[in-house]
């Protein structure tokens, strides 16, 4: 499974402006619903289900990387987005750390297999400094899109 695969890349947010850990939950599914891949209607009960989910353990897995996610029945395909925080948001890291690049995804219940291909596909490209490094530093949609591209295309080696 590649990015291009589940990333809505209109939703891509490159300046997250949330400080905190609901706020940049909020943020980002608030930009999947002004592009129309969830409902306006769905849109509390999928940020309470991603909250419910913070609350078995944060999701900010390290390395300044944090990758919220929920099934929800709303979706009937895996959805997902890209922030960037140039200040940092306080996500409760497994590391201590603030957290600066976020993956969200929201997937159908039924459809496990492609939930967890994407959150190993994701694994995999933040295993890579380099491609944590740049997008860390991605300064626009455009800056992110590429990187995901690259990694995509597997030019990012280790």
């Amino acid at each position: 499974m590649k990015f291009e695969d589940f990333i809505c890349s209109e939703a891509i947010l490159a300046q997250l402006k949330a400080r905190n850990k609901e706020g940049a939950i909020r943020e980002m599914v608030q930009a999947l619903r002004e592009v129309d891949k969830i409902q306006e209607d769905d849109y509390e009960s999928i940020v309470d289900a991603i909250l419910k989910r913070e609350e078995l353990g944060s999701t900010g897995i390290g390395r300044g990387v944090a990758v919220p996610h929920t099934k929800h029945p709303s979706v009937d395909r895996l959805v997902g987005s890209v922030a960037v925080s140039s200040q940092g948001v306080d996500f409760a890291s497994l590391d201590g750390e603030d957290v600066y690049v976020f993956f969200l995804l929201i997937s159908p219940p039924d459809r496990p297999g492609d939930h967890l291909r994407a959150l190993e596909n994701i694994s995999r490209q933040l295993r890579n400094d380099t491609f944590c490094r740049f997008l860390k530093q991605a300064k626009s949609t455009e800056d992110v899109k590429t990187l995901l591209n690259e990694a995509d295309n597997n030019q990012f080696t280790s």
